[in-house]
């Protein structure tokens, strides 16, 4: 078989993070099971928080995190940065500083070797740019391809976020725009424009590095960042871990351009009904909103961006501050007392 003729995304049926098991399936499986009980364990599954925490002293925490998925695009070096990129946003989302990575590869016997290392020297030239080091990793034969990594940082166990912690009061930041699983599905089937198609690659192979950034020396109460489950899947895991409502006011939602058209055609992912299965009941419509901007709202997101609580004073300083590397982020929502659901959406 010609490579140069082969498309990565052909070899794939479900790409990125929407290749991820739906939520209603993972949580089922994981009740089931027993937790750790350790006293340096700060942060574990059981909170469905980005990534485990364990206190190594009274000044290092050190944060380990792993993702690895199919290939959303055809490029393989941009392939390996956006899979970079995204395994690297769980230790941002937990407020740290990545030090370590290793690979996760597994690869079709059909695709040459070259392919391969164009894959590799993606996810390298992201991990350097976070300022980490590749140190590694696991190959297996496999005919689907995926590539990730596993991901070591470290923060202070004092300056730890976790998507538990929202406070009443609290606006909430998104710092990218939504839509991305819905473009990926029409890339796929050759939909997208160059235009749009330049525009989706750069939100996924951003780094959350700066947006982490921007948070220093401001009051950021909770965090995580929207991935696989969706917009409404990661805010209804912050909602509930902190016993809170979260309020999204749909109107002020960045999306990508593109991401309403397509979602009107019906190229939807199908992660994005997965969510809605499992979320409908958790979420209140209390104003008309487009069926087309609902099903981005519950869209499986690869490599988007961080999701932050954070008082309204300390949100306009970290967007001016942010203006300087994108201009995607946005005042989206608020936290609001328990008011029966996790969600509300106007």
């Amino acid at each position: 078989m010609n490579n140069s003729t082969i498309r990565l995304t052909s070899l794939v049926k479900t790409s990125g993070c929407a290749a991820k098991i739906g939520p209603a399936v993972l949580h089922k499986v994981l009740e089931q099971l027993p937790t750790f009980s350790n006293e340096k364990l700060i942060v574990g599954y059981d909170t469905s928080d980005d990534a485990c925490v364990y206190q190594l002293d009274d000044s290092t925490a050190i944060i380990q995190t792993v993702d690895f998925f199919p290939p959303m695009v055809d490029d393989p070096y941009v392939f390996g940065q956006i899979a970079a990129a995204n395994a690297l946003s769980d230790v941002y989302a937990m407020g740290g500083t990545p030090a370590t990575a290793m690979n996760l590869m597994c690869f079709p016997s059909c695709l040459d070797i070259s392919i391969m290392k164009e894959i590799l020297l993606g996810g390298y030239e992201k991990v350097k740019e976070a300022g980490a080091v590749i140190a590694g990793g696991h190959t297996i034969a496999d005919p689907t391809p995926k590539y990730g990594l596993c991901v070591t940082g470290f923060a202070h166990p004092n300056q730890l976020l976790t998507n538990s912690n929202a406070r009443t009061g609290d606006v909430l930041v998104l710092t990218k725009p939504l839509g991305i699983g819905i473009m990926n599905t029409a890339a796929k089937a050759e939909l997208t424009t160059p235009k749009q198609q330049k525009k989706l690659t750069q939100v996924m192979t951003t780094l959350n590095k700066y947006a982490k950034e921007c948070t220093n020396n401001l009051s950021v109460h909770s965090c995580t960042d929207i991935t696989g489950f969706g917009l409404i899947g990661h805010c209804c895991e912050m909602a509930s871990g902190s016993k809170k409502t979260i309020h999204i006011h749909s109107e002020d939602l960045l999306l990508i351009d593109g991401a309403e058209e397509y979602a009107s055609m019906g190229i939807i992912p199908e992660g994005m009904y997965h969510n809605l299965d499992y979320l409908q009941d958790k979420t209140a419509f209390i104003s008309d909103i487009s069926q087309c901007k609902k099903d981005i709202l519950f869209d499986p997101q690869t490599s988007g961006g961080l999701l932050l609580s954070m008082p309204e004073s300390d949100a306009n300083e970290f967007l001016s501050r942010m203006e300087c590397y994108s201009p995607w982020s946005r005042i989206i929502g608020e936290v609001k007392d328990y008011e029966q659901i996790p969600i509300q959406i106007s």
